[in-house]
């Protein structure tokens, strides 16, 4: 009988001992950042003492910051029940990334007046609790956007997904395109025209930032900073210039962010030579989580961005949509609560199809882009005709630096007429299906567009004209 009660205590000792290291091998996993390792024990402990407030905790921080805040969630409830300092805190990123915004508000609002009563900081908690002021503030306006298609791919690799048409310029790593042997995140993208490029590169104090960079004959020029307030967000990068030349889209992780890399538009203001303040694209688009990439091709009529919402740390999903001529959000205040964080969270993308017509066309569209093999390449860039004597077929043809200058600008002018005639078309197609309400507001965008491409051929006679004017002022000398 001794023997037995001596053998259950050596059994008991070791328990202990195995338990004790598994505790504190889990607890510096934890401490030192490294949730996924931490995990697992901390689930174990959690189940074995489902009262241990700390337990609670250790395991919901854990599932928050391994991307499952769903699961988490409970235990950082029983957390908070039981008083567990930075409970709240926790508790209100997990609601905040579920978009439960305004539980996260209240929650942060609680924490923030029990370290005003201790006398703590509130900096952090102000910070947070602001972002999630933005997060509901957001879920109110949420676009009706209508997406065709959505695909989880290597983040690594996550441009080879992007099938945009040559007409609206060509995406590329850092690496890619320079070929400097940088490691570097940085995106490049080069204009149609292939004479102008926005990218991404470090700056002095390692952040990300937007510059822009002209080709001069074979050779590009240095790179600068984009102008205005682009650049004052921690890290800015993923650029794309749509064929206006004027809009830009990128994305950045700064202040006005809802989490991580969210996507901003601005335009450049041309009286003043900057850009106008960005504004922050808003939800779908944007989560708290990153989202980057945006991208519009008009030739195409698609439109394209990246988030790694709820998606393993190497991989990211690539949403394919189709792009609204003016901003549509859903009404708030009619929607089910629950369905509209789905609509915002791009739960599925098949609660977006309103119009199956056109979402058979828009897919349509995508398998094209898709499946299109590379073209032979052409001996010439264009067909312009000088005189009788001159046709120029690359911009190395113009000896006049001045007539080279207006002739891009022609080639821009160009573009934009093509881009506008395909968005007629589309417009005129979408007229034949829709009701006698929308024709009507379709009508008021025909004419407008109408109008446009008449003036766009007028322009584009009058810079003819000057280009060659210029040209033969030097070709008959």
């Amino acid at each position: 009988m001794i023997k037995k009660y001596v053998l259950l205590g050596v059994m008991c000792l070791i328990s202990a001992m195995l338990y004790a290291q598994t505790l504190a091998q889990a607890k510096a996993y934890y401490e030192n950042g490294e949730y996924e390792k931490a995990k697992p024990a901390m689930r174990k402990l959690v189940k074995s003492q489902p009262t241990n407030g700390n337990y609670n905790l250790w395991y919901g921080v854990c599932c928050l910051k391994t991307g499952e805040a769903g699961d988490g969630v409970r235990y950082l409830e029983t957390a908070v029940k039981k008083r567990i300092p930075s409970g709240q805190l926790y508790l209100a990123q997990a609601y905040h990334a579920l978009y439960r915004f305004e539980d996260a508000v209240k929650v942060y609002e609680d924490y923030i007046a029990d370290l005003n009563k201790r006398k703590r900081s509130t900096a952090t908690a102000d910070s947070l609790l602001a972002l999630s002021r933005m997060g509901l503030r957001f879920l109110k306006g949420v676009e009706e956007v209508c997406f065709i298609d959505s695909i989880v791919v290597d983040k690594k690799d996550f441009l080879n997904a992007y099938k945009i048409s040559k007409e609206s310029g060509q995406l590329y790593t850092h690496n890619e395109f320079f070929r400097d042997g940088k490691e570097s995140e940085g995106i490049v993208y080069e204009t149609e025209l292939g004479n102008k490029l926005y990218y991404a590169d470090a700056t002095e104090d390692g952040t990300l930032s937007i510059m822009s960079s002209n080709k001069m004959e074979d050779k590009w020029t240095e790179g600068n900073p984009l102008p205005g307030s682009i650049n004052e967000a921690v890290n800015a990068n993923y650029p794309y210039v749509m064929t206006d030349g004027v809009t830009i889209y990128y994305a950045a992780d700064g202040p006005a962010s809802l989490g991580g890399y969210d996507i901003f538009v601005t335009r450049y203001n041309t009286t003043n030579d900057t850009y106008l303040n960005p504004e922050n694209v808003g939800m779908p688009f944007n989560s708290p989580y990153n989202d980057y990439m945006y991208v519009i091709d008009e030739f195409n009529n698609l439109g394209w961005f990246a988030s790694d919402r709820y998606q393993p740390e190497d991989k990211v999903c690539i949403y394919v949509f189709i792009p609204t001529s003016s901003k549509q959000v859903y009404n708030y205040e009619s929607i089910d609560p629950d369905r509209m964080k789905q609509l915002a969270l791009l739960h599925s993308i098949k609660e977006t199809w309103t119009d199956n017509n056109a979402v058979a066309d828009a897919r349509q569209r995508l398998q094209e882009a898709t499946n299109e093999q590379p073209t032979t390449e052409r001996s010439y860039d264009f067909e312009f005709v000088i005189n009788d004597q001159y046709t120029y077929h690359r911009l190395n043809d113009f000896r006049s630096p001045k007539a080279k200058e207006l002739f891009s600008n022609y080639r821009q002018l160009e573009k934009s007429y093509k881009q506008r005639e395909n968005k007629l078309d589309n417009l005129r197609t979408a007229y034949e299906r829709a009701n006698e309400n929308d024709r009507k507001q379709m009508a008021i965008g025909m004419l407008d567009i109408e109008k446009r491409l008449e003036q766009l051929t007028e322009e584009m006679k009058q810079i003819a004209i000057e280009v060659r004017k210029e040209e033969l002022t030097i070709t008959e000398k």
